[in-house]
């Protein structure tokens, strides 16, 4: 008998001459991106509104929900963008990018400085300090706000920038060292050892060793530390009473009036510009967010 001899098909075939995929499959596929598409302009609907409306005439914006305008027109933004008795929109975005740079210089400085030292220092109260800065992530803001309100109002900080900046430059944001000193435990100690052997000291090992392999945490620290002081209403609100010193999120409740009466238009229009220094910043920080959440996966 002789017997049948099955031979297997050429590795190269498969990429050459690929199957076509099952009809049941391809409907699945067909599905989950139907699905993913629609979730996304559900999600994305609400911004893509706020845009067609800053573009809309003053009244046609509320009562419209079409996500494109009929007559589009830039006259709100030269509204708000035109400096008035009441409003000064450009000085508003001077001022909150003021405010965010300082906050994310200052919660760099405070968290790598004070990371390095928890992770790869050893002190006297090591574990209980770090419990101690771990407790306070479970304070609620509204806890230490009066008493932080009664600081600085003696001190003479109200009416400037310092409440909203001088904290960060002393460890304030626990989540952010919390979450570098994690970052620097997966890091091998076998670096430092070998940067002691060339001579380096702590601040070498921290400036040319630990530094430069913290970027993804640093990338993601800087990141949030830019979203939160740029959208922050209530800080400036209790410390900042001269309108000169007012960040976006107070010019733009400045647009609604003791009447109730609002010149919508002109408010989507700042309402998106203020958008816009948020997503150039994700998106100029997003490698490093996703590389940290990566390595974060592999340690």
């Amino acid at each position: 008998m002789s017997a049948t001899v099955h031979t297997a098909p050429h590795p190269v075939s498969r990429y050459l001459f690929p199957r076509r995929p099952s009809r049941s499959r391809l409907i699945r596929g067909l599905s989950r991106h139907a699905v993913t598409i629609s979730l996304l302009v559900i999600m994305l609907y609400p911004i893509i509104w706020m845009v067609a409306a800053s573009l809309r005439p003053d009244a046609q914006v509320i009562g419209s929900l079409s996500p494109v305008p009929e007559n589009p027109t830039l006259d709100n933004y030269r509204i708000g963008l035109t400096p008035s008795t009441f409003l000064n929109f450009p000085r508003y975005f001077l001022n909150s990018f003021l405010v965010a740079a300082l906050a994310v210089a200052g919660n760099l400085f405070a968290s790598t400085l004070t990371a390095y030292a928890f992770a790869r220092l050893e002190f006297p109260l090591k574990r209980v300090l770090f419990a101690i800065l771990l407790a306070t992530l479970l304070l609620p803001y509204q806890v230490t706000l009066v008493p932080q309100y009664i600081l600085f109002d003696q001190l003479r900080w109200l009416n400037t920038y310092l409440p909203l900046v001088v904290p960060k430059f002393l460890g304030s944001e626990a989540f952010f060292i919390f979450l570098t000193v994690q970052f620097i435990r997966g890091l091998p100690r076998d670096l430092d050892e070998a940067a002691r052997l060339d001579g380096c000291g702590e601040w070498g090992i921290f400036r040319r060793i630990v530094l430069p392999l913290t970027m993804p945490a640093i990338g993601t620290t800087a990141m949030f530390s830019f979203i939160y002081a740029w959208n922050d209403f209530l800080g400036p609100t209790l410390y900042l009473s001269r309108p000169e010193l007012y960040t976006v999120p107070q010019g733009l409740s400045m647009f609604v009036d003791s009447t109730g009466q609002s010149t919508y238009g002109a408010l989507f229009a700042m309402a998106t510009l203020s958008v816009a220094p948020l997503i150039g910043f994700f998106l100029a920080s997003q490698r490093l967010l996703t590389q940290g959440i990566a390595t974060t996966g592999l340690k």
